[in-house]
């Protein structure tokens, strides 16, 4: 059985296990089904949006997908949750990439 159908699995019996679900997502971005990973990301951030390094990847995605504004928001919300929550090295990738994302848009 492949990784996408082990977690797929693991996730239908453990759907409040966001470590799986942030790998499921991850998965479909090593195989490049984008459109899938975002769906498991949002989905995930919807039920669980204290899971902060699921930001980072999300807005990378949407980068990449040259979805420049909702990864930016994507950032700045992951942002507000870091701190909160004191993910001292969330926040300061979360914060980079706002940086970068800011500075490629000038």
């Amino acid at each position: 059985m492949d990784r996408i159908a082990q977690l797929k699995d693991f996730i239908e019996k453990y759907p409040e296990d966001m470590f799986s679900r942030h790998a499921l997502a991850m998965e479909y971005l090593k195989v490049g089904n984008e459109s899938q990973a975002e769906e498991v990301m949002r989905s995930l951030l919807a039920d669980d949006p204290h899971h902060t390094g699921t930001y980072y990847h999300l807005g990378k995605l949407l980068e990449k997908a040259g979805r420049i504004d909702e990864a930016i928001a994507v950032y700045e919300e992951g942002i507000q949750f870091c701190q909160r929550l004191a993910a001292h090295n969330d926040l300061r990738e979360l914060k980079g990439a706002l940086v970068l994302i800011k500075e490629d848009d000038l």
